[in-house]
């Protein structure tokens, strides 16, 4: 990419389309564009082409989609399958239709069976089924893949696709039902350090273990592969080690100055055992990441408070 060539950034409002705004103008990049979703609906083809059509991009990334955790993709099963099929769909089709340079898809890693070998490698994707909690957002996930594999098979689009693990960061979603495990302890912990509460509960046993990696870090990569990787195959992002949610919480506990305890509630789902990356392929290819945990949730909280502050 060129400092002046037409980037769009599909969901520039969310935590990882904004990581990747802040990365490409810290990199030169001078010709970014972007709409709200109330001022483009990418849901709706004709308004996604005729955006496409009058702007003409050259590279596109597409991080917009519509994200939750357990409680929300498990509630709302139809609108994480639809909205996320319909966006993807839009944007693939009409960067094929107005010869973009380049597109990347950012997927997750809950495409990957509930119950693959750890780390999950990128050749594991399709061999098993799927943790049933988030089962419509992963499927929505899987056909954009597939999705950028056939249009580059059939019309030979540049379009690549990246797995990113679990993210949090700058931006990141503190709703009290629709947050992700991070966030959620974040809000529960400082309010619990807040309102002087003995003690936390955390839903499900604490022994998941999951990989976190900050979402400016995702970004850096992103910039990176974009710049340097052109093949059909897909990449994990990821930090390449793990800690279990009841040591997430503890640190988290430690970084606020929260002096209560937790309890487990293990009548709540614990989702997916474990999930790793294997990100193997991506530091043969001369990325890694460069945010430990514990600074980045630091960051992250510095956030929440500004943010908290500005929304009341």
């Amino acid at each position: 990419m060129q400092l002046n060539d037409k980037i769009y950034i599909a969901g520039h409002r969310g935590m990882v389309g904004g990581a990747i705004l802040r990365c490409l103008k810290q990199k030169g990049f001078t010709n970014i564009i972007y709409k709200t979703s109330t001022a483009l609906d990418l849901r709706n083809q004709q308004q996604v082409d005729e955006f496409f059509e009058e702007e003409k991009p050259g590279y596109v990334f597409v991080a917009a989609a519509k994200v939750g955790g357990i409680v929300a993709n498990n509630t709302y099963r139809a609108d994480f399958l639809y909205d996320n099929l319909m966006m993807e769909s839009n944007i693939i089709h009409a960067a094929h239709k107005n010869n973009v340079t380049k597109l990347m898809f950012l997927g997750s890693s809950c495409i990957y069976p509930k119950l693959a070998p750890q780390p999950l490698k990128e050749e594991y994707l399709l061999t098993g089924l799927l943790e049933a909690t988030n089962e419509p957002y992963a499927i929505a996930k899987i056909a954009g893949i597939k999705l950028c594999e056939a249009y580059r098979d059939q019309y030979g689009c540049n379009f690549i696709s990246v797995m990113p693990t679990n993210l949090y960061g700058i931006g990141d979603n503190y709703h009290p039902q629709n947050s992700h495990v991070l966030p959620a302890l974040i809000r529960k912990v400082h309010q619990a350090k807040e309102n002087n509460s003995p003690k936390v509960i955390v839903w499900g046993t604490g022994n998941p273990r999951r990989e976190f990696m900050f979402a400016d870090d995702l970004a850096d990569a992103c910039v990176y592969l974009m710049e340097n990787y052109n093949e059909k195959d897909f990449v994990n992002i990821g930090v390449g080690t793990d800690i279990s949610i009841r040591e997430l919480a503890e640190l988290i506990k430690e970084i606020i100055g929260y002096e209560g305890t937790f309890v487990f509630d293990t009548t709540q789902p614990d989702g997916t055992p474990q999930k790793l990356m294997d990100v193997s392929k991506l530091h043969s290819l001369g990325w890694q990441h460069s945010t430990g945990l514990k600074e980045g949730i630091k960051q992250a909280y510095k956030d929440f408070l500004k943010r908290e502050v500005v929304e009341g």
